[in-house]
């Protein structure tokens, strides 16, 4: 079985690999068009991996897209590792249109939610304005709302919906999670589907969007979703730009409905230098980094490493996709 991967992801695993992979050929992407096998030049049409590993490094290293030429012009691959929590990108639906296997990335659930975490606790308790005092000289009291007395609204429950519930859970907080299988799940306080979603949000302190964007949820932030928010709710993007209609967050600012926007991801990228966002008092801008956490690249590691196990195994993937995600089929309840 051939496994082709850049050559710092080979250089951080191959010892581990071997130890349940022994007969494996690892090629290695080193540079644009320059592959090696055991260190040595191998010809290009000698490369057809059974797996490919799309790890956070080759985009990093510019290597992604090398990658994925090899992947779609070759007959054997059969399974993709990615770097990627979400698969709206086309060219996910380009590898499953192969018939190719894809396993997405909860690598990065880790640093998005304690980013949410942060900038909620941040916003309702008044760092801020004791700042402000201090800069004054003057001593005087700064009542909040303690936490645990807020209801949260968390739209989608994949990994990192999940792993913000973590987080959020033992201060004590109420939450509505929405997705499609209602099953009810100890991490929430109530699951709804997103028929529901209009219904929970005056009630919302916070409203987390940690979903997909598909054809359901784009543009699912309307003006009648932010006319519906309570006066001083908070929203936290962490999806896709895609799932917000900017210009009803605009109007809904002005009537602090929500009183704060924490956006980390834009319906254009990189945000333009004349947009709205970045001087908007009530506007948290972030360059869809919520995700660059310093401990990504080793879980991404440990995941590769249990899904090639399980791969060979003939075990169920960790996080597979389901053809649904990229509109090859109807979605299931999940």
């Amino acid at each position: 079985m051939q496994i082709l991967m850049t050559k710092a992801a080979s250089d951080r695993v191959r010892g581990r690999l071997a130890t349940f992979a022994p007969d494996a050929e690892i090629v290695t992407a080193v540079s644009a068009d320059a592959y090696e096998r055991d260190g040595q030049p191998i010809a290009v049409e000698e490369i057809n991996p059974e797996v490919v590993w799309l790890s956070l490094d080759s985009y990093a290293s510019g290597t992604l897209g090398q990658l994925f030429g090899r992947l779609m012009k070759t007959e054997a691959p059969r399974w993709t590792q990615i770097m990627a929590a979400g698969i709206d990108n086309p060219m996910f639906r380009s590898i499953m249109e192969k018939g190719v296997r894809i396993s997405k990335s909860s690598a990065q659930a880790t640093p998005i939610a304690e980013y949410v975490v942060a900038h909620a606790l941040s916003l309702q308790v008044p760092i801020q304005a004791q700042a402000a005092l201090q800069a004054k000289h003057e001593w005087k009291n700064t009542p909040y709302r303690e936490l645990g007395k807020t209801r949260w609204v968390l739209v989608g429950f994949g990994n990192i919906g999940h792993e913000i519930a973590k987080r959020i859970k033992p201060f004590g907080v109420e939450l509505t999670v929405v997705r499609r299988n209602p099953a009810p799940d100890p991490l929430a306080d109530r699951v709804i589907g997103q028929a529901q979603l209009a219904a929970a949000l005056p009630d919302a302190d916070v409203i987390v969007l940690a979903c997909a964007l598909n054809d359901e949820t784009r543009g699912m932030c309307d003006a009648a979703f932010f006319k519906a928010l309570k006066p001083g709710a908070i929203l936290i993007n962490i999806g896709r730009g895609g799932l917000v209609d900017e210009e009803a967050l605009k109007a809904g600012l002005d009537r602090d409905q929500p009183a704060y926007a924490v956006l980390d991801v834009f319906a254009t990228e990189p945000l333009p230098a004349d947009s709205w966002f970045w001087d908007h008092p009530k506007v948290r801008v972030s360059a869809h980094t919520s995700n660059s956490g310093d401990g990504n690249l080793g879980r991404g590691d440990e995941l590769f490493l249990e899904d090639l196990r399980r791969y060979l195994a003939k075990e169920p993937l960790l996080n597979e996709a389901d053809p649904s995600e990229v509109g090859l089929r109807q979605p299931e309840p999940v």
